[in-house]
């Protein structure tokens, strides 16, 4: 990463998704059917019970927080205990919206029942940070504690603040990711009557036939630390982040910049913070909703920056649906499983490209590939756009 006196190593992470908990079932997951008759995706029998003291404790959690604490028990047990001061430890984590199903809730309480049968609990939970926060106070980190809230770039830009404050020396270790449970009736009603969800139940990025999303949860949880400090105390490491970037369209609230304009600009940013040429990327993990602007305003970026043939490019939402902020989050994690599996999963559902997808798309079958650097893009309402960079541990 530019002006980065250290490099930036992942020593562990953790996922919680629709599609499988846990980094193993995650890919197993990936690597099955799509989604093809539902407008929301869930995580089905969600049990929190297993990540906290206790049910009081559990219950005083909203669902983002659960599923922020569950994936990053599996990132602490990968890693292992980090041997480093509090002070220099942090929490840089990502959101699009935080407690919404809290909220949703208490305000039904409060119309049915009254004001006094609201929960005093209600604003812990419901506040954007509380899931970072969670994670800060129960593994003791007492360096910055800080949470990105730019729609569906938050976990992306999240994770991107936290490898710099490692690299530029201001911490040791840094947890970061992203975690989202927004699906509640209201919110999809609101997605809906905005036309951004599919119509037809199907997610299928960059596809002919593509008309919208299928709007999702989730989240992963990763541990960076200094390269050096990392070998020092015998971690296994997992890969690097290599750079990452973010900027803005200053276009539209919603819709993206015509061409991709900004996303053209926000990766190239990546590719020079990681001192790399577009021919060194491998493979391009895409935001591709499945909605018709974005997947072509982010092929058209993704052909104009890489140029003609582009690196192989997937998108994990025709499984994973949508989860809004922290979709980076288990996109990183998919890059990572792709390093450790050699294979890059399948854009699920996907049968014909558009017309408007100028790109290597992987469809069909998971594709054989040395792993090598690899660069992660999401895009949020607000114009947000994020990019960052991995790279297989060398």
């Amino acid at each position: 990463m530019q002006g980065a006196g250290h490099r930036v190593a992942i020593t562990g992470y953790g996922v919680v998704a629709p599609c499988g908990i846990g980094k193993d079932a995650f890919w197993r997951g990936l690597l099955g059917p799509g989604i093809t008759s539902a407008k929301t995706v869930e995580i089905a029998d969600w049990d929190p019970l297993p990540y906290f003291a206790n049910p009081k404790e559990a219950r005083r959690s909203d669902r983002v927080e659960q599923f922020a604490l569950a994936a990053a028990q599996e990132a602490f047990a990968m890693s292992g205990d980090l041997p480093y001061d509090p002070a220099r430890m942090g929490s840089i984590f990502g959101t699009g919206i935080g407690g919404l199903r809290t909220l949703e809730e208490q305000v039904i309480t409060r119309v049915e029942k009254g004001e006094r049968r609201v929960s005093p609990f209600l604003v812990p939970m419901m506040m954007s940070n509380a899931a970072g926060a969670a994670i800060s106070m129960r593994y003791h980190l007492q360096g910055p504690a800080e949470t990105i809230c730019t729609a569906c770039a938050a976990a992306t830009h999240a994770m991107g603040y936290a490898a710099r404050l490692v690299a530029w020396g201001q911490c040791d270790a840094v947890v970061t990711g992203g975690a989202e449970s927004a699906v509640t009736l209201t919110a999809v009603a609101g997605f809906a009557n905005m036309t951004a969800l599919s119509s037809s139940g199907c997610s299928k990025p960059f596809d002919a036939t593509r008309d919208g999303f299928v709007f999702g949860e989730g989240a992963a949880v990763f541990i960076f630390e200094r390269w050096d400090a990392a070998v020092a105390r015998g971690a296994n490491i997992i890969a690097e982040v290599l750079g990452a970037a973010s900027n803005a369209d200053a276009h539209h609230i919603t819709a993206p910049s015509p061409g991709g304009v900004g996303a053209q600009a926000c990766m190239r940013s990546a590719l020079n913070d990681a001192q790399l040429q577009p021919s060194d990327i491998k493979q391009v993990n895409a935001h591709g909703t499945s909605t018709p602007l974005n997947d072509s305003a982010e092929a058209q970026a993704v052909a104009a920056v890489f140029g003609s043939p582009t690196p192989p490019m997937t998108s994990i939402k025709g499984v994973t649906g949508h989860p809004l902020g922290a979709a980076g989050a288990l996109e990183a994690a998919a890059v990572l499983l792709s390093f450790e599996h050699r294979l890059i999963p399948p854009t699920a559902n996907t049968s014909i490209l558009g017309d408007d997808i100028a790109c290597d798309v992987v469809i069909g079958e998971p594709r054989a590939w040395t792993p090598g650097p690899t660069i992660s893009n999401n895009f949020g309402f607000g114009g947000h756009n994020g990019s960052v960079i991995l790279g297989p541990a060398n």
